[in-house]
């Protein structure tokens, strides 16, 4: 099928000694993707590191700053987060961006919990949920559910027992970043969206696109909506149309690096990575329809590889927008 939506994620890195010029460069990309013609842009969490660490700040300048392209997390993991704070922050950026936020989620224990715990429960570490519960809580909080027994005047406030400002669109963009067949089908089992991207869990194979390929069928299996439930697949594409020489050589020792790790399940999650797809579009538009995984969805949000400079990224998104969405099929959005 032709490719509907075309996206792009980025993970926001900046330098510790100047950290405004990498956010300002990252506001200048969603800029720059709108132009272009993307359908959404979306940013990671990276807690305690040198990438954004609040998505949802950032999203919100982002609102302001662009009128049409959709905006979302890929993804925020809910091990850092409170359920209700975040409802109100995501309701709260909806509301600022006209309905165009798409909140992708995950779950599981921090990174390094052993070592951020004090810090981040210092008093309810050993008794804090970080399964499919709190992506419950949330999911029913962004709905409408009652957050608390309180509602009515007291004295001169007011008060509800929803969370506020309520988006009634919002429970419908939000999305789950799934990297196994049950976190797979327990997406689609409630109602969310699916993010699938380039690591997923060897779990009934070790070829990377049949592991993906099944967990976007158990997905839609689950799925009340089925065929039409949405998934959008992210990869780390990067084509070198644009390119000067000394860009081409970098970005193919960028995958040559990081090929290896693609040949055997890794560690003892066993998990699996995408091979980077890095060359001309007309040869990364061949090897994307070549993957039945891919041949499965209409959406995208190719990810931007982390560790290179403002002007790499310019010029890989112009030639995703200008030369390897279109053979894909895709049309830019006025």
């Amino acid at each position: 099928m032709p490719l509907r939506r075309l996206g792009f994620l980025t993970i926001g890195l900046f330098d510790d000694a100047d950290p405004r010029a990498g956010h300002e460069s990252t506001l200048s990309l969603i800029e720059l993707g709108e132009r272009l013609g993307f359908d959404s842009a979306w940013v990671r969490h990276r807690h305690l590191q040198f990438g954004i660490s609040s998505p949802v700040a950032v999203l919100a300048a982002a609102s302001q700053r662009t009128r049409r392209i959709e905006l979302g997390t890929a993804v925020t993991p809910l091990g850092w987060e409170n359920p209700l704070r975040l409802a109100e922050d995501l309701a709260t950026v909806d509301v600022l961006a006209g309905g165009r936020l798409n909140p992708g989620v995950s779950v599981g224990p921090p990174m390094h919990y052993d070592r951020v715990r004090d810090a981040l429960y210092p008093d309810t570490g050993g008794a804090e949920d970080f399964g499919h519960e709190r992506v419950r809580r949330l999911l029913d909080l962004v709905r409408g559910e009652p957050a608390a027994d309180v509602e009515g005047v007291e004295g001169f406030e007011t008060f509800s027992r929803r969370v506020q400002p309520h988006s009634p669109g919002l429970i419908d963009r939000m999305w789950y970043g799934a990297g196994s067949l049950r976190s797979a089908r327990w997406a689609g089992e409630h109602r969310m969206n699916l993010l699938t991207s380039s690591v997923v869990k060897a779990e009934e194979s070790t070829d990377f696109d049949a592991i993906q390929l099944s967990h976007i069928r158990a997905f839609r299996t689950g799925h009340p909506d089925g065929a039409a439930a949405r998934v959008s697949q992210g990869l780390v594409v990067v084509p070198t149309d644009g390119a000067t020489a000394e860009q081409r050589a970098r970005y193919a020792a960028y995958a040559a690096q990081r090929t290896p790790r693609t040949a055997a399940p890794q560690g003892p999650a066993r998990m699996m990575f995408a091979r980077d797809l890095v060359g001309p579009s007309e040869r990364i538009a061949e090897e994307l329809t070549a993957l039945a995984s891919f041949r499965e969805v209409d959406e995208v949000a190719f990810a931007l590889p982390f560790a290179f400079g403002h002007d790499d990224y310019v010029q890989i998104l112009t030639d995703m927008a200008n030369r390897l969405g279109p053979l894909l099929g895709w049309r830019p959005g006025s």
